[in-house]
């Protein structure tokens, strides 16, 4: 068997209140000590000035514009183009008052501007404070106060609502940059708040005419704080150095040179997910740092496929659910085959998976497969496509095999938090041994899993589980203006991350629960279960209720034991008779429920994917005599689970069209 990780580190029992701690792994190329990084890449600004030095004339940024009620084809900057425009973007901010350690608000979509600023920030030792509104109503308005931001790149339409109102701290900002032009009344209502308001070309032009001196950061300056999402509350500010990500590009160098697909300057990468994420964040810096190209999404996450047939990338990273429906594309265009086609993709399927267990390259299991069915997948997906990963959540192994086989690219798995700079694990291409793992600790961080007793996990038990522990030279110098949180999370020098590991016995990782109840969807966004439940509880219908919600599914589901008079009040409206019990099998009591749900959730700002997608209705509460609840009516959530887990299932099924 291949070993992808190596113990550095014996694990001990937990003894006078503390807990068991597991081994401390690394990856096999750090097995003694981490490699020195390259000492000519210490900052994120040396990264891209290299390149421009090295690429000039290669294309860096692409997008495409609407035009004739139509998307045209992809138009290109050049890397010494974009440095030009970085120039120019950096001496305007230093002309408008900005200095060493400013920060600098990013809120928008991906596009060339939003990097232009970024990289701007790095050539004056400005911190970069990425903003995007997922994370709730007011959390904007928070991030422009908690990070004392007094000058903003926006996208245009977004431009209202900063000055929307409610948006009370936008009154603080110097001024803000329209990533492309500007709306009159735009214009009047900054004027009306003494904000200077300048369309993109107006502050290129200030920059030409004002130019200033570059000024790097060093690498233990702030490079960025991004805020990330916690249980409740408002978002954390988590701190990354320059060396945090110089760092991680020279792992993923180290990383990407062991195999024999090397990355090169004609690589393109598609940016969809968003770039205020640490995400597609570090992947850009690395496409960046290697002189290859990213192209920008049009805006329309459905309408991805039309990018990526005009792009054709070569790498494609997204979160399970992007994922999950490219698998629901290919299937329904496999069911609607006649029954004999059907057969003969099924038995290649097979063919190419049986050669690929045997340990046979994806590319050379089977290249009659992959002519006569498998490159009509390719090309769904541009044609060019040589790696896919996925991040944010797991990815089942169902759709993870499927992609394996019929994608004709390496497809793989990583795990990381903003906290370690996005990559913490990340699987090898073409180990099938990693199915359903996210693969070994990177080459820069160290892990361990630590005991978690309240919920039976064992670090030092047979399989190894616990809560996932991390250190490293990539690990975040802590949460902004935030010393207690701080000091919750970063223990003895490792970040607890809150999220149960397993790990195999080849070394990788496989996530398989989470420490709070705090859980990720599919499409990568975290949900506070708990906090749901207390805002759904006030619903007039409810006596209680008990939200699930499934990493590898995009909707929640729920458990509502009803108010018993509320129900028969609208029994008894409705002209319905009968016991309370054969009351929650009717479809109308279903459907009014959810719209009772949805109002609650209207009511309370909550935002799309926490709503509600599917209830199964409970006539008797939760009780202590079916071990559902603790005595002080705590919900078991595991019991809960083993006791619905059936109706869960089916419900799931009915609410995906009958689609296991």
């Amino acid at each position: 068997m291949s070993m992808f990780a190596v113990a550095v580190e014996e694990g001990r029992e937990g003894k006078d209140g503390k807990p068991s701690v597991g081994p401390v792994y690394r990856n096999i190329l750090a097995k003694n000590g981490f490699p020195e990084p390259d000492p000519d890449l210490t900052t994120a600004w040396d990264s891209f000035r290299v390149s421009v030095e090295k690429y000039p004339s290669n294309r860096m940024l692409g997008w495409r514009e609407f035009k004739d009620g139509e998307f045209g084809p992809y138009l290109w900057k050049t890397y010494k183009e974009v440095y030009e425009e970085v120039l120019h973007v950096g001496s305007a901010l230093r002309a408008s008052g900005a200095e060493p350690g400013s920060r600098i608000g990013i809120y928008g979509s991906n596009c060339p501007q939003w990097i232009v600023a970024m990289e701007a920030c790095n050539a004056h030792s400005l911190i970069c404070v990425p903003l995007y509104d997922t994370l709730g109503s007011g959390a904007v308005n928070f991030i422009i106060d908690h990070a004392e931001i007094d000058f903003i790149f926006v996208q245009d339409k977004k431009v209202k609502e900063l000055l929307n109102p409610e948006c009370t701290h936008a009154k603080q900002l110097k001024l803000i940059v329209c990533f492309t032009s500007l709306m009159e009344d735009d214009k009047e209502k900054t004027v009306s708040i003494d904000v200077k308001l300048y369309s993109w070309n107006e502050f290129l032009h200030m920059g030409r005419e004002n130019p200033s001196e570059l000024s790097p950061a060093q690498p233990f300056n702030i490079g960025t704080i991004m805020y990330t999402s916690g249980t409740s509350g408002d978002p954390k500010g988590v701190i990354l150095t320059h060396e945090n990500i110089a760092t991680n590009i020279s792992g993923m160098d180290l990383f990407m040179e062991h195999f024999e697909d090397k990355m090169t300057v004609d690589d393109v990468y598609i940016s969809f997910l968003p770039l205020a994420h640490i995400l597609d964040r570090v992947i850009e810096e690395y496409f960046f740092h290697k002189g290859a190209s990213v192209g920008y999404y049009h805006g329309d996450i459905n309408a991805l496929r039309d990018d990526l047939m005009e792009l054709k990338p070569t790498f494609l990273a997204g979160v399970p659910r992007v994922f999950e429906r490219i698998h629901e594309g290919v299937i329904k265009a496999i069911e609607e085959l006649n029954p004999r086609r059907r057969k003969i993709f099924s038995i290649l399927y097979h063919y190419k998976l049986a050669w690929m267990n045997l340990g046979y390259k994806q590319k050379n299991a089977s290249w009659l497969a992959d002519l006569l069915a498998f490159r009509k997948v390719k090309s769904r997906l541009g044609g060019r496509l040589r790696l896919i990963v996925s991040g944010g959540a797991p990815l089942s192994s169902e759709v993870e095999e499927f992609l394996r086989v019929t994608s004709c690219a390496f497809v793989l798995q990583g795990y990381g938090l903003t906290e370690n700079c996005g990559l913490a694990t990340v699987g090898f291409p073409d180990e099938m041994s990693m199915l359903g793992t996210v693969g070994p600790p990177f080459v820069y961080s160290e892990l361990r899993l630590e005991e978690v007793p309240e919920m039976g996990y064992d670090p030092l038990g047979n399989p190894p589980r616990g809560e996932i522990c991390l250190r490293g030279k990539a690990a975040f110098a802590g949460y902004y203006k935030n010393p207690e949180l701080t000091g919750e999370t970063l223990r003895d020098g490792w970040f607890h991350t809150g999220d149960i590991g397993e790990i195999l016995p080849n070394g990788a990782v496989k996530i398989i629960d989470r420490k709070k109840h705090l859980i990720k969807l599919s499409q990568g966004e975290y949900v506070a279960l708990e906090y749901l439940e207390k805002v759904y509880s006030i619903t007039p219908i409810v006596e209680d209720i008990w939200v699930y919600g499934d990493s590898f599914k995009s909707m929640l589901v729920a458990v509502v034991v009803l108010h018993e008079d509320n129900t028969r009040s609208w029994a008894n409206q409705n002209g319905y008779k009968g016991s309370l019990s054969e009351l929650c099998s009717l479809n109308q009591l279903q459907e009014y429920v959810l719209l009772e749900l949805k109002s609650t959730a209207e009511r309370n700002k909550l935002r799309g994917f926490e709503n509600i997608k599917g209830v199964i209705l409970e006539p008797q509460p939760f009780d202590g005599e079916r071990d559902l609840v603790t005595p002080t009516l705590k919900k078991r959530r595991e019991k809960l689970l083993k006791c619905y887990k059936g109706e869960i299932e089916e419900l799931y099924k009915k609410l995906s069209g009958g689609r296991h």
